[in-house]
């Protein structure tokens, strides 16, 4: 039998099929192990975890299978409790697949410490917007005698507070400011022993 007669043989042909058979059916089981490894087409919605604990958010994300890391702290937020999830990433309501890894930003225990700036010499109106700028609460504000208006002192919790402290933003701090009474007496005084400072007491005519 030559070759070109055994090739269009029963016998050849059919183990042809058979091959071509076998080729699509391990491709078929190929495709299919490659799907359901990789859950192909299956997604997971992405939890809301915002306010969760750390343990919370394990527990929820094992239950998922989900993984997730930890970002740098954000400012605080008093309206989250302390060390809970403040932003994530992806965002609540998305889709991703098994295993996928969401990038958590946490709360942090408290405001961050700022050096209390040096405001002691100036005038109120000056100190004040300064301190608020800052992130401060401007709290009791006490007087006492002295030739000027400026702040005299500044107090954190009734101890006197020096300049460069660092103080918990929002910290609120008291000031001591000058009444301007020494002022008003000195300028009272020299009326008195100088006549040529005698106030002029201005008449009002009215004209008809």
């Amino acid at each position: 039998m030559t070759f070109i007669q055994f090739v269009f043989s029963k016998a050849f042909l059919k183990q042809l099929l058979l091959a071509i058979v076998a080729l699509l059916v391990l491709g078929f089981l190929t495709l299919w192990w490659l799907r359901m490894s990789t859950n192909h087409n299956e997604t997971i919605e992405v939890p809301n975890l915002a306010k969760l604990s750390l343990d919370k958010v394990e527990e929820k994300l094992d239950e998922m299978d989900l993984r997730y890391e930890i970002l740098d702290s954000a400012n605080y937020n008093p309206e989250y409790p302390k060390y809970s999830v403040i932003e994530q990433i992806p965002k609540p309501g998305k889709f991703v697949k098994e295993n996928r890894k969401l990038y958590l930003t946490l709360n942090p225990s408290g405001y961050r410490k700022i050096e209390v700036p040096n405001i002691v010499g100036r005038t109120r109106r000056q100190a004040e917007p300064t301190l608020l700028a800052m992130g401060f609460k401007i709290g009791k504000i006490s007087y006492r005698p002295h030739i000027s208006d400026n702040v005299l002192e500044m107090r954190f919790k009734g101890e006197k507070l020096e300049p460069g402290t660092s103080l918990q933003k929002t910290s609120v701090i008291d000031l001591i400011v000058g009444d301007q009474s020494e002022n008003r007496i000195q300028t009272e005084d020299s009326i008195d022993t100088d006549p040529d400072n005698t106030p002029i007491q201005e008449e009002s005519s009215d004209e008809f």
